[in-house]
């Protein structure tokens, strides 16, 4: 097997999206990552179970990508002997990732305060809403209240009157991308002190970096940026257009992308001397905008997406996930997989976006069902006989 992080044991108490993500991303690298479940499982397993378009063998889209690479062991944690197979495993694991509410984790005894009398080595990622401390560090926290307490939202949309949250759930997705990078430094880290450490994620902290230069220009400015829908604050044009079948992007961020899109468009309105400098193009953008929509809209998409591109114009087709899915450079990439279910049917996903040119390896074993790995793991990780996992499953302290 041939992924960066072989030879990595994560233990993920991770439910819903961010601590999931977190999860898979891990697992596509090539850790070992054990999915510890109480004894109902976890409750992302129920999501989309039961839809016949989003399901396959009894499992819903979310929990069939967000938990592929992984095993699954099942564990009472509030059954003292539960905690001690757990602390067990902590014993050989490097990493503990959580998604619990602020507090949960002390409450439960798997923080790192706990594990690292254990193990000295091992490193702690806590994934919530708004950090483990501050004035408000224990409101409970979902994707679109991140979106929204981050600003984000407020800059999302067509007008100051109507916020749009991303389309993408980035709240989630921003705070188990920013643990990864944690942990994988963490990691780093230990090589050079022998000791782990409590990595701390609030997913309102994600939001606020991901703000960049916006953020800086409101402390230069003073001005909080409104929505301006898909257009740009600097350059024009740079927005998306009505075509005859659907929609273009076009980002003309150059005075000489201008004079190429005058000889792609022929509107003998833009050919004027004014236009071609930046100030002149934006104190005319409506002007601009309306006379390339009325042009652009006779055609089709793909005629102009072959013209521009001839023109070296920077361009895109707003795809449709089909189109999107079905990209021939996103499949030459391996970015489309195949997903299978714990029964062997098929069915695709994202791939992983993150390539190496050596430890390149690329596979994807399906999402565990409840426990699946219960037995093998707690014998081979933490050195149980067959015995005892059978005495600890008759006591319900495992599934």
């Amino acid at each position: 097997m041939s992924k960066p992080l072989n030879g990595i044991k994560i233990l993920d108490l991770t439910h819903m999206l961010s601590g999931p993500y977190c999860g898979m991303i891990l697992a596509d690298l090539g850790a070992e990552t054990i999915k510890v479940e109480p004894p109902q499982g976890e409750g992302t397993r129920k999501l989309l179970a039961t839809d016949p378009k989003n399901s396959l063998d009894g499992m819903g889209a979310y929990f069939i990508t967000l938990n592929r690479n992984k095993q699954s062991v099942c564990i009472d944690l509030k059954f003292e002997d539960g905690l001690a197979v757990f602390y067990e495993l902590v014993k050989a694991a490097d990493v503990v990732v959580n998604n619990f509410g602020a507090g949960v984790p002390a409450k439960l005894k798997i923080d790192h305060e706990h594990l690292k009398a254990i193990n000295p080595r091992i490193i702690c990622c806590s994934i919530t809403g708004f950090g483990s401390n501050g004035p408000n560090f224990k409101r409970p926290a979902f994707d679109q209240v991140a979106q929204a307490t981050g600003g984000g939202m407020s800059i999302t949309g067509m007008d100051p009157e109507s916020p749009v949250r991303a389309g993408i759930p980035i709240g989630d997705l921003g705070g188990g991308m920013f643990a990864v990078m944690g942990i994988q430094a963490a990691l780093l880290e230990r090589e050079r002190s022998g000791l782990g450490q409590d990595i701390d994620i609030s997913m309102l902290d994600c939001q606020i970096s991901l703000l960049n230069y916006m953020a800086t220009m409101y402390f230069l400015s003073g001005e909080n940026p409104e929505p301006i829908g898909n257009s740009h604050f600097v350059h024009v044009p740079y927005n998306t257009f009505k075509t005859a079948d659907g929609f273009v992007v076009i980002a003309v961020i150059t005075d000489n992308f201008w004079q190429n899109l005058k000889g792609v468009v022929n509107i003998p309105e833009l050919d004027i001397p004014e236009l071609d400098g930046q100030p002149g193009r934006w104190a005319q953008r409506d002007f601009i905008e309306n006379k390339l929509n009325d042009v652009l809209s006779q055609k089709a998409t793909a005629y102009w997406i072959e013209k521009l591109e001839k023109a070296r114009i920077p361009c895109a087709p707003v795809n449709k996930f089909s189109d999107a899915l079905s990209d021939a450079q996103v499949l030459h990439r391996n970015m489309v997989v195949e997903l299978t279910s714990s029964k062997g049917n098929v069915t695709k996903g994202p791939g992983n976006p993150i390539k190496f040119s050596r430890t390149n390896e690329e596979s994807f074993s399906a999402a565990p069902e409840v426990g699946e790995h219960t037995e093998e793991v707690l014998m081979r990780v933490a050195g149980l006989s067959k015995e005892q996992v059978a005495t600890l499953r008759e006591i319900g302290a495992i599934r």
